[in-house]
């Protein structure tokens, strides 16, 4: 063979062929080539299969992408420290970064930090990275820092973290390039808390978020809230690699059918977060992958302590008789979940308490303590919404199940928009949605902590709240998963919450989109996915 494209082979390099790949050479010529090289058709079979492998993996820039996500509001921002929607994370995963980021398997890695160190827990020092630039190009600095976590304590600004960050009682720049965070009390968990999505790092001083002035893979070019963002590519990001998409253009799909229907008709690249209803449908389609992530994710049906009727004694524990997590696993999710003991840490986590164990499905039970508690035969609102993912299903079965022993379950069905902030932490029983954290510690206090924000069924109990922050300064690891397991139990028996299950998450996208992997802090990559994934040339 002659052709020039082949001069430089030599048996055995792949590098060789996957250059004679890149220079256009087909499958044929790549054979022939081979064989006259002295290769076999079943050795060079293999020899092909490694370069076409190693292609596929190597990342390609350019190109554009649409992506759709599941839930959107007017109330959409760009500022981390406001974001309560997986459209907010995705966007200020894009335009902002962390001192850390978790990886897969729980690696934590470094960001805009380059060391942070501590000999007590107690107080840290923070080195930043040179030669990072905002998108305005102003320099990254320890101001940068000091300001976006102190935001975070001011009641003005209503972050969605601030219990979290309450704990960090000095907050100071050494220099440019150091800061030093000073707790309450130690807590060996600082730098994986640094790496939730709220705490993104923006330019000391902001306080218009029209457009996200970070330090990001991508540049904020369109922003309407509750519609759609564009993001281009940053020409000077500070990263070595990435991003390789030139743009993208996210969005909500609320409901999952048509979410999935966009993805087939090639009018999205990316569908967050799909049901299991679909993936029958989307598997049997040719030009569409799927992406799944268990980490902790779940669907939870929700009952006000402070309210009828979950301030009657017996109802709650009624209700948690009355669902059946196993026809839940099996029929809504399709087999992609766990069985949920009623409290928000996953089995994947190293503290996770095998002992507490779930409600046995017993309607009878749930019948009694109904009639205990005077309510067997009213009329009790569900209020469910496609926004709480697969709850309308989940309200479903326990409207069926309560039928069977006279128990009238209502489920009102309210539309996605709107359904965070006028259903979520208000309605007397109604469902929410919550995404993977990386530790005990932000879970409890985002949610059962007597003062938690999103305290969804109005826990409150002095001896858990002892609990938490003593496990928090605790160097202790056997000791902290002692506390965590006991904090469990009390979860499950004494909070208005019923987690039925922890959910597997399902990404669907184009068989064209590459680089999507799983992610401790959720699905889409744990939202950053637009960083990390490009299209196959």
């Amino acid at each position: 063979m002659t052709d020039g494209r082949f001069t430089n082979w030599t048996r055995g390099d792949d590098a060789m062929v996957e250059n004679a790949i890149k220079r256009g050479a087909n499958r044929r010529e790549l054979l022939q080539m081979m064989m006259l090289g002295g290769i076999g058709i079943a050795a060079g079979g293999l020899i092909l299969g490694r370069a076409e492998t190693a292609l596929a993996a190597t990342p390609v820039s350019g190109g554009s992408i649409k992506a759709a996500g599941f839930s959107a509001s007017t109330a959409d921002t760009l500022d981390p420290a406001k974001a309560s929607l997986s459209t907010d994370y995705v966007r200020c995963c894009a335009f902002y970064n962390r001192l850390t980021f978790l990886a897969d398997g729980d690696v934590l890695q470094m960001e805009l930090a380059e060391s942070i160190e501590s000999a007590d827990a107690k107080v840290w020092t923070v080195k930043l990275r040179k030669g990072v630039t905002f998108h305005n190009g102003k320099t990254l600095e320890a101001a940068d820092v000091v300001y976006s976590l102190n935001r975070h304590l001011d009641p003005a600004v209503g972050s969605k973290v601030n219990t979290i960050a309450k704990q960090m009682t000095g907050i100071k720049a050494v220099d440019s390039g150091t800061v030093e965070i000073t707790l309450a009390a130690p807590n060996a968990d600082l730098p994986t808390i640094l790496a939730m999505n709220h705490f993104m790092i923006i330019a000391d001083g902001t306080t218009d978020f029209a457009k996200a002035n970070g330090t990001g893979a991508f540049v904020c070019e369109v922003f309407e809230p509750g519609v759609r963002s564009v993001a281009v590519r940053n020409a000077n990001y500070w990263k070595e690699t990435g991003p390789y998409l030139d743009s993208f253009e996210y969005f909500a799909i609320p409901d999952d059918t048509a979410r999935v229907n966009a993805l087939l008709s090639g009018d999205i690249q990316f569908a967050a977060s799909i049901n299991p209803r679909s993936m029958r449908l989307v598997e049997s389609q040719s030009g569409v992958a799927l992406s799944k992530t268990t980490s902790g994710n779940y669907t939870n049906l929700n009952m006000r302590l402070d309210m009828s009727p979950g301030e009657k004694a017996g109802f709650i524990e009624g209700m948690k008789y009355l669902v059946n997590r196993e026809q839940i696993q099996r029929s809504v999710m399709r087999g992609l979940a766990e069985i949920g003991n009623d409290q928000p840490i996953s089995p994947a986590s190293a503290f996770y308490n095998p002992e507490v164990k779930a409600k046995a499905f017993d309607p009878e039970r749930a019948k009694s303590l109904f009639e205990k508690a005077g309510l067997l035969g009213s009329s009790i609102p569900i209020v469910a919404s496609e926004a709480a993912n697969s709850s309308i299903d989940m309200a479903m079965i326990v409207q069926a199940a309560g039928a069977e022993v006279g128990m009238k379950l209502d489920v009102q069905r309210v539309p996605s928009d709107g359904y965070w902030s006028n259903y979520w932490l208000k309605a007397p029983v109604h469902f929410g949605n919550i995404n993977p954290r990386p530790t005990p510690d932000i879970l409890f206090s985002l949610l059962y902590a007597s003062d938690a924000p999103w305290n969804e069924s109005k826990y409150a109990s002095p001896k858990f709240d002892k609990m938490l922050l003593e496990a928090r300064g605790s160097l202790d690891q056997a000791k902290r998963k002692q506390m965590y397991g006991e904090m469990q139990g009390m979860i499950a028996n004494e909070a208005g919450t019923i987690i039925p299950a922890f959910l597997s998450n399902v990404d669907a996208l184009s068989a064209k989109l590459k680089g999507l992997q799983p992610n401790p802090l959720g699905g889409q990559m744990g939202y950053a996915f637009a960083e990390h994934v490009w299209l196959e040339a």
